[in-house]
């Protein structure tokens, strides 16, 4: 079992350095942020984005895994995405991890286009650009003629310093999803039941997550891949809850969800305030035992 934070991006510098070298310190495997350019309650509060975040966390530490949970097609186009993770991937010394998502309704898939897409065509332009990014990332040279993403002699210098590319952890809850995931992925990512907005505890994810595992299994199966190697990434938080209610719970979970095929835990930096509310002294304790359950 493999441990991450996931950080919201809401503090000036100053202070959410502290974060990142923290993470580090406590021995987390990786750390994460969110790609919004506005999310939830936070839509009139201060938020950051993810590349001017990851690129000072990258230069703030030197060990840890650095990723995006998830960057979306809602954003960016491939090109300027695989542009900017190649940039990250030099400056953090070949530690980024590329997560992405399909995205979902909200305010980043309204604010600069007045339809937002349908979920059928989120699908399919995420199924595109899962494949482009892929081909920006691994060659010199890319054109692209697709039904959504054009690319038209891209020169990709540099590539990435991890080749052939940086990793992919890709969030599926869908069989096309799974599909990609086990294609592509180096990691699958989920949050436990899709589209849950508040939280249950973890116990009642854990026969959804089970169910997950063997879908991303039966589509690596498909696509002649061995399930082996694709891990399997949980973010606890937005609907598996009590993970970091204590350390004892804490590890319970972690057992539990490898039990079930889990191999990264994520969860989010203990907030004052919901959501993700909770002490950072809990989060210490727990760090103090990583090294005996990681190999568990």
């Amino acid at each position: 079992m493999r441990f991450g934070i996931q950080i919201v991006p809401e503090d000036r510098w100053q202070t959410a350095r502290v974060k990142w070298r923290r993470a580090e310190q406590l021995g987390f495997d990786h750390a994460w942020t969110y790609d919004h350019l506005n999310w939830r309650a936070f839509r009139a509060k201060d938020w950051f984005t993810l590349v001017p975040t990851l690129t000072a966390a990258a230069v703030e530490t030197e060990r840890i895994g650095l990723g995006v949970l998830v960057a979306s097609p809602n954003l960016r186009h491939p090109v300027y995405l695989a542009k900017e993770v190649a940039a990250i991937d030099d400056i953090s010394g070949g530690r980024f991890i590329l997560g992405l998502g399909a995205g979902a309704e909200g305010f980043d898939a309204t604010m600069t286009r007045r339809t937002a897409w349908s979920r059928r065509e989120r699908t399919e332009r995420f199924a595109e650009y899962v494949r482009l990014t892929d081909s920006l990332l691994r060659q010199p040279v890319t054109t692209f003629d697709g039904r959504y993403y054009v690319a038209d002699e891209v020169h990709s210098y540099p590539l990435c310093q991890q080749r052939p590319r940086v990793p992919f952890a890709v969030a599926a809850g869908g069989a096309r999803g799974m599909r990609l995931a086990a294609e592509y992925g180096s990691y699958w990512v989920t949050t436990g039941e899709p589209n849950r907005v508040e939280s249950a505890p973890y116990e009642q994810a854990l026969p959804i997550v089970r169910r997950q595992v063997e879908a991303l299994e039966k589509a690596c199966v498909e696509v002649g891949r061995d399930p082996a190697t694709v891990a399997r990434l949980l973010v606890c938080g937005p609907s598996v809850g009590g993970v970091l209610e204590s350390p004892a719970a804490f590890f319970d979970a972690a057992g539990r969800f490898a039990g079930a095929g889990i191999t990264d835990i994520v969860v989010h930096w203990p907030r004052r305030s919901e959501p993700y509310s909770g002490k950072v002294e809990v989060l210490e304790k727990v760090a103090e035992d990583l090294d005996r359950h990681r190999n568990t």
